[in-house]
């Protein structure tokens, strides 16, 4: 779908997940002047990947969450809104002018309200061994399942903790393939933890979605609980994934394939190049972007929804950005008191019902602290090649927080600007120096958040804003850092 970019919007979002394609119908349908930016070929962010492309056959496989991406789908196909695919929004300025690239061709676009749909990243899983082929993140698996219909070959291990763990073994069982074992890092102590949220849950509509998930797993597949350590072993592939669960010997199983899993943490990189204010949140060990109810930042007239915002799941980020975009439309006179009222109560109402029981997982599949600290000969940074003992010794020589550590040993300096090392060099830092996560802070991002070419940077108008925003917030000494 080519559409010809406007000079201004009422409302740019960026993100087409369940907040983003979710928020911009709304919007349309109040008769703001919509843009969406998405990365991907098409709708559906991570969760609804290649939903308009999905054939009805699997249904079955990918099961019926999955499908209801496509109601939301087909409401933004039915909208006015200007749905940009394969385009790359590479930085926001003060005045909120958007950066994008766009099938490599740079430009840029300014809107009055400005809505982040980012959604989530994998939390970092760093184990010895998770640099070697054949190791991938349990999301990367499933993106390959959704757009390609690819599944591991050979022997297959899944490890870590969390729904998505769970979800994606039942869509490999559906698919057929073979699961040589789970090994489930969720610590035991975790449950009485979770218990005084356990009512909330069993009312919530996840309650027998995830029981029935379960134990179909549970019947097909080894599970191995109480896991406290574990390391791939391999050269050029993987040939074995050695564990230990509480006071037991070292096992292996021998594996093709290794899939690594602990929780999702927002994607908050374009938030913080922005400039808009975080805080750690300590019930997801993440940070997020301080909102009020309706999604708005500190930043006039820039809103965060859904995922990116703070993990809340699929239905509940869908409601999220139906909020966002009445307030956007109650802001611009396109709504009146009483229906943004009403609207408000509504979403309100279907927000607390998939809201229900999130406080029981995050606390049930809290990751355990080894696998979130790891010991001395982890990399940590793989851009960069940087070990956890190497960020322990610059934390001696000085350096207090991440931004620092740019400068002590390039941790966070390679292409993913900190998406695969972030969180683990925050908590490194602060178990290092006795101090809070909040207190050490997150990396300083700037423009651009991601990967282009200098041409597409030249498309972009040089004007003083842009200036400002590129020198705004320099590093501060050596002697100083944190957020």
């Amino acid at each position: 779908m080519t559409v010809r970019l406007k000079d201004k919007y009422d409302v740019a979002i960026i993100g087409a997940g369940p907040a983003g394609m979710a928020a911009a119908a709304e919007a349309a349908r109040f008769g703001m002047d919509v843009v969406l930016f998405d990365e991907q070929s098409e709708p559906g962010g991570q969760i609804y990947r290649s939903i308009t492309t999905q054939k009805n056959a699997d249904l079955e496989l990918l099961g019926v969450e999955y499908w209801y991406g496509k109601a939301l789908a087909d409401a933004l196909a039915r909208s006015n809104v200007s749905y940009i695919s394969n385009a790359v929004v590479w930085g926001v300025l003060p005045n909120l002018e958007i950066g994008v690239s766009v099938k490599g061709r740079g430009g840029s676009v300014r809107a009055t309200n400005i809505l982040l749909a980012t959604g989530a990243i994998e939390r970092p899983f760093p184990i010895e061994g998770w640099t070697i082929p054949g190791v991938l993140t349990a999301g990367a698996g499933q993106i390959l399942l959704k757009t390609s219909n690819v599944v591991p070959a050979g022997r297959l291990v899944l490890a870590g903790t969390g729904p998505l763990l769970w979800l994606l073994a039942t869509q490999y069982l559906n698919a057929g393939v073979r699961i040589e074992a789970i090994l489930d890092t969720t610590p035991g102590e975790n449950w009485k933890f979770a218990a005084q949220h356990f009512a909330s849950f069993a009312l919530s509509p996840y309650f027998f979605k995830g029981i029935a998930l379960l134990s179909r797993v549970l019947r097909k597949v080894k599970i191995v609980r109480n896991v406290e350590c574990i390391r791939a072993e391999g050269d050029d592939k993987i040939r074995s994934v050695a564990y230990r669960t509480r006071g037991s010997e070292v096992f292996r199983i021998e594996t093709d394939t290794l899939l690594l899993h602990q929780g999702i943490a927002p994607n908050i990189n374009m938030s913080k190049a922005i400039g808009c204010d975080h805080v750690w949140d300590d019930a997801q060990l993440s940070f997020r972007p301080v909102t009020n109810s309706f999604g708005e930042t500190s930043h006039k007239g820039i809103f965060a929804a859904g995922d990116g915002a703070g993990i809340v799941g699929a239905r509940a980020s869908e409601v999220q950005g139906r909020l966002a975009a009445v307030s956007i439309a109650h802001q611009q006179d396109r709504l009146d008191n009483v229906r943004f009222l009403g609207f408000s109560k509504s979403y309100r109402r279907e927000l607390k019902r998939w809201s229900g029981g999130r406080r029981f997982l995050d606390d049930l599949y809290r990751p355990s602290e080894q696998f979130r600290i790891p010991e001395d000969n982890v990399t940590i940074c793989r851009c960069e090649e940087v070990t956890a003992a190497q960020l322990r010794q610059a934390v001696t020589l000085g350096c207090p927080g991440p931004n620092q550590a740019k400068t002590f040993i390039r941790c966070g300096m390679g292409p993913c600007q900190g998406r695969l090392c972030g969180l683990t060099v925050t908590e490194i830092i602060a178990k290092e120096r006795n101090v809070s996560a909040q207190h050490v802070g997150y990396y300083r991002t700037r423009i651009p958040v991601k990967p282009i070419t200098l041409e597409e940077i030249a498309a972009h108008p040089v004007t003083e804003e842009s200036i400002k925003a590129v020198v705004r917030d320099l590093p501060p000494g050596l002697t100083g850092g944190e957020e």
